[in-house]
């Protein structure tokens, strides 16, 4: 069909609010006598504490009730539960530790909660936090990924030898062997991908009330999945009903991955308001956030890439250790494992084995964060493609382009995991190297080289899988309601934490119901409203609520011929249904939806099946997996006297699909490429040998600034997939999954007369400069960091 609307960058609409300082977020909400939560967490990475005494705390002023593990209010409590499974090294279900609202008898990181205070103000709870009386026994403890599996590293978890989590193989690794041993070339790489924290604008928060006459629960959080995090948190924490508890997200201020899984203070802040009859609420502080929100990527990774004499992929092994953190967030082993498909990039490689390894440390649960896996999948290959051609005499781009998979061997089995079911690779990257202006480079890297700077410039192929997962999709919801006036309400599962969905989904309801965008009500984000949600994560919401929204429209539009043939005096079968009007053979009037709604509403419900009005819902899953696609091109300045670098330009060119907006997806582009960037730049969590946290705020934990970015310039590429409708394949993590391999390729260029094959990331000024002057002259991949 034309679209009028789908394909136009239409403004956002939330964002007149937002910039007024008008949002709504968790802690704008004010109930009538809200007392506040203060958790006590471990000053200790692994402890052993006994029976807290609370005497003293409790007579302090202002406090209304002190908690720990022994109160019988908390021990009745359930755990937080992992939504996934792995196996041990003997064959068995993976270890899951006791994550619960407040940890009891031992502390396993620093943050750990281990008591909770309800006060008038937060300043009465912090005051008799100071009077608890707690005897620690300290223990030794692990923070480091790549020692955690050592015979001698100090045990997280008694049951857990070697604090091994998990193991996992993909692939056929005696395959993998063979073809590594019969290929002429190949290429070791090991490198860490550091951990890093969401920081989101808004950090975590929650607003908790109790109604003691229906026994209901009330809950404001900032959240990517309300739906999910009622579920958790009802029937595996709390222990009642679903439908006692409802969940509301309001404006979340940024997610990533972070705000998907429920929180030891949301459980607290439940339990603080069914007891003092009173509201409840906790906001996260900044250092707080640093130490107790869940953390991301931590991996320890070699990869080998073998190559025939010509240039040819002949196999990949990928081996991994991964950190899972003290406890198991809902979606903790998930990242290391879901995304290894991604390992085959956009290329053929006939071979291709995984094995990775998690391992618990003293250290805050790792979860997802923008990417999840596809990052760190296309940056081993990416990486190990650019040290092959650096060290076998290739060319980076003619070593890619012998090795692409064609558009007419769509659709495409990897044969390790995943089929792709378009992409035109190709294409993507000869525009990106027309954008960058890649021929022209040599003129530039010498007029850098006359003001005494070094420049490089990278490529990088990114492609990851969105609307997932590969065997099972998951669902989505979206409810299509037009009122007696005729306006129209469109509620989803789904939630918003800055990407522009209030008008993303009214482009598509307008499209399919003949409708403005501005005539469309959007809402998301209360467990009341939509009985059914997945939630926003995983480039994945203009998909899958974009499929059940066009089913709901499509289901509206038949129920409206209903209407409309009884208004023509025809059967539904002769309505017209063309540009947004309703009509039939014979007349010349036409009805608008608006004015069929309203007819909707005086009709005999005998006349529209049982019931009146137009309205439907739908839940829907797509019918398999998209996988968005892009080509990065970065270039880097370095100053060789400092180590200090900059990114002088950017391109990136996407395949993300059916484009609904472009101006959305272009700054979805953006954001992702940003904290790709900052990882490789300056982003990293860092304990030391206690694993105490020593980068605990933005002093010590280096994030991107606006001047660390040049303008990028971007394009897209539509190639649609038939998983959907409307053939979506998602944008949303797209600029990050590319943006890591593609940075480090371009310092790597800048560096090549130094011999160096590898920048570690955080790339700080100091690393660069070690390097520079011989500090790990032998940057071959298995040498120590500095």
């Amino acid at each position: 069909m034309a679209y009028r609307f789908i394909g136009k960058s239409l403004a956002r609409t939330e964002d007149a609010r937002l910039v007024r300082g008008q949002g709504q977020y968790t802690s704008d909400i004010a109930l009538p006598g809200t007392c506040r939560l203060f958790v006590v967490r471990s000053p200790y990475a692994s402890a052993d504490f006994g029976p807290i005494d609370v005497s003293v705390a409790e007579a302090s002023p202002g406090v209304l009730l002190v908690l720990t593990a022994d109160d019988p209010r908390i021990s009745s409590l359930g755990g937080f539960t992992s939504r996934i499974r792995r196996k041990t090294p003997s064959g068995e279900p993976n270890f899951e530790p006791p994550y619960l609202a407040i940890s009891r008898g031992r502390a396993q990181f620093v943050g750990d909660v281990i008591a909770a205070i309800f006060a008038e103000t937060i300043e009465h709870a912090k005051d008799a936090a100071e009077r608890l009386q707690i005897d620690w026994d300290v223990r030794p403890a692990i923070a480091e990924t790549r020692d955690a599996p050592l015979p001698d590293a100090a045990q997280v978890w008694d049951e857990v030898p070697r604090n091994i989590c998990f193991v996992h193989d993909e692939g056929d690794r005696d395959a993998v062997s063979a073809a590594l041993e019969a290929s002429p070339f190949k290429v070791t790489l090991t490198y860490p991908i550091t951990r890093v924290i969401a920081a989101p604008m808004e950090t975590r928060a929650a607003l908790a009330s109790y109604d003691p006459i229906d026994g209901r629960y009330t809950l404001y959080a900032g959240l990517q999945n309300p739906h999910y995090i009622r579920e958790e948190l009802a029937e595996r924490v709390l222990r009642i009903p679903g439908n006692r508890l409802r969940v509301i997200a309001p404006d979340v201020g940024g997610a990533f991955g972070m705000k998907e899984s429920p929180y030891p203070e949301y459980a607290l802040a439940l339990v603080g308001a069914r007891e003092l009859g009173r509201p409840v609420q906790w906001v996260c502080e900044r250092g707080e956030s640093f130490l107790a929100d869940h953390h991301a990527r931590d991996h320890y990774t070699t990869v080998t890439l073998g190559l025939s004499a010509d240039g040819d992929f002949t196999a990949l092994r990928y081996e991994s250790i991964s950190n899972i953190g003290a406890y198991i967030s809902f979606n903790g082993l998930h990242t290391p494992v879901n995304n290894l498909g991604g390992l085959s990039g956009v290329y053929r490689t006939p071979h291709i084995h995984a094995h990775v390894i998690g391992v618990f440390t003293n250290t805050p649960p790792t979860a997802p964060y923008r990417g999840a896996g596809r990052p760190e999948a296309i940056y081993a290959l990416e990486r190990a493609i650019d040290v092959a051609a650096q060290r076998f005499g290739f060319d980076r781009v003619a070593l890619r382009r012998r090795n692409l998979i064609q558009p007419h061997q769509m659709p495409y089995h990897t044969g390790f995991v995943y089929t792709y079911d378009s992409g035109e690779f190709e294409r993507n990257m000869d525009d990106a190297l027309t954008l960058a202006a890649w021929s022209d480079f040599p003129q530039r890297r010498a007029e850098a080289e006359s003001r005494g700077k070094l420049l490089g410039i990278g490529i990088a192929n990114a492609i990851e899988i969105a609307n997932g997962p590969v065997g099972q999709p998951f669902t989505e919801s979206a409810d299509v309601s037009f009122d007696a006036t005729g306006s129209v309400t469109v509620t989803l599962g789904i939630h918003s934490q800055g990407q522009g969905h209030l008008i993303t989904f009214a482009q598509i309801a307008a499209d399919h119901l003949g409708l403005e965008p501005t005539d469309v009500l959007v809402r998301f984000g209360d467990t009341d409203q939509i009985e059914h949600g997945t939630g926003t994560f995983g480039s994945r919401s203009v998909a899958v609520a974009g499929t059940a929204l066009r089913a709901a429209a499509d289901a509206i539009v038949e129920r409206a011929r209903l209407v409309a043939a009884h208004h023509f005096a025809v059967a539904p079968s002769d309505v017209e249904w063309v540009d947004g009007l309703f009509g039939a053979p014979g007349h010349n009037e036409r009805l608008t939806m608006t004015q069929v709604a309203r007819l909707s509403y005086r009709l005999s419900p005998a006349l529209l099946g049982g019931r009146q009005g137009l309205s439907e819902k739908r839940v829907v899953a797509p019918e398999k997996p998209s996988f968005p696609n892009a080509c990065h091109v970065c270039e880097v300045e370095v100053d060789p006297e400092t180590g200090h670098w900059a990114i002088t330009r950017y391109c990136v060119v996407d395949d993300v699909g059916r484009v609904i907006n472009p101006m959305l997806v272009k700054g979805q582009i953006h954001g992702g490429v940003a904290q790709g960037v900052g990882q490789i730049l300056s982003e990293q969590i860092v304990y030391d040998e206690h694993a105490q946290l020593i980068s605990g705020s933005f002093m010590d934990y280096g994030m991107p600034r606006a001047s660390d970015l040049p303008d990028m310039v971007t394009k897209n590429n539509e190639v649609l997939t038939d998983g959907n409708p409307l053939g979506v394949k998602g944008a949303g993590e797209a600029g990050t999954v590319g943006a890591l391999a593609v940075v480090t390729n371009a310092l790597v260029d800048a560096l090549r007369p130094f011999g160096i094959e590898q920048v570690d990331m955080p790339a700080t000024p100091s690393r660069i400069w070690s390097y520079l002057q011989g500090g790990n002259k032998a940057r071959n991949g298995s040498t120590s960091y500095p």
